[in-house]
């Protein structure tokens, strides 16, 4: 689950910060993901992970990127909001509220495991 998930925010955080220069994607330039820096992302990899094992659906985590040496304070709420099962798979929706400099951003990623393995991303 890390490893993906660090490749879809770093994908994200990649695609705002040096796609943010193309032309139709200058909206991208202030949104919360264009200032988190590597130890931010590490950080909330480990709170979303976190809330997938301990919440029950509809309790939320919050996170704050405090002691990641980043200035810029981001905040996010994590909500579990829904488990499914389909036989031995179970999967979680959840919505992560970003919030920096006055803005905010909504991600809805879903994670699933097999049995009591580890959470893994979802690609859509």
């Amino acid at each position: 689950m890390r490893a993906l998930l660090g490749l879809t925010t770093g994908g994200l955080l990649l695609v705002s910060t040096c796609g943010a220069q193309a032309h139709n994607l200058s909206f991208l330039n202030d949104t919360p993901i264009s200032y988190m820096k590597q130890r931010d992302i590490d950080s909330i990899k480990k709170a979303v992970d976190r809330a997938l094992y301990e919440k029950q659906d509809g309790e939320t985590a919050n996170w704050l990127n405090e002691g990641t040496g980043n200035s810029v304070k981001i905040d996010a709420t994590i909500a579990l909001d829904k488990t499914t099962k389909n036989g031995n798979r179970t999967c979680r929706s959840t919505a992560v509220v970003l919030s920096a400099k006055g803005q905010s951003m909504n991600l809805r990623p879903v994670f699933c495991r097999e049995g009591s393995g580890v959470w893994r991303l979802q690609k859509r």
